[in-house]
């Protein structure tokens, strides 16, 4: 397996984890293209083939007097195709992530997972924090 940062040539494997329908791929590769800079893709291989994706969000707070590189990631829409779980893509793929977030000095990675992946990602370093606080608006 070989876990890398994804590129052009990559944004229909992405685009195919992420559901995206063929008639939107043009669009979808123009938001990659877009985002190019805050929305950095990694892609998992096994023989060539795109097995999962993971992306990392670089985002920047508000400068404090402490620091004025604020800097922080958001790990989103991780995918691993059903018939490669539970064979280390998904760790893989995190490992590439943090190790990425490292190199760019990140304060802090944040996750929001569903249910069935909490474990997943306590697994890879992740811990509950009791000042993260989420709103959400009401249905119309």
């Amino acid at each position: 397996m070989i876990v890398r940062r994804a590129g052009v040539a990559d944004v229909a494997a992405l685009a195919e984890l992420r559901d995206i329908e063929p008639d939107k791929l043009e669009a979808y590769a123009d938001w990659v293209a877009a985002h190019a800079e805050t929305h950095l893709p990694f892609v998992a291989e096994v023989d060539g083939y795109v097995v999962g994706s993971a992306w990392l969000l670089v985002a920047e707070r508000v400068p404090g007097n402490g620091s004025l590189d604020r800097r922080y990631g958001d790990v989103q829409s991780v995918m691993v195709r059903q018939e490669h779980r539970s064979r280390g893509v998904g760790a893989a793929l995190m490992a590439a992530i943090l190790a990425e977030a490292r190199t760019r000095d990140l304060v802090h990675v944040t996750v929001h997972s569903g249910r069935r992946a909490v474990d997943f990602y306590l697994r890879n370093g992740f811990g509950h924090h009791r000042q993260l606080l989420l709103w959400e608006p009401a249905p119309p």
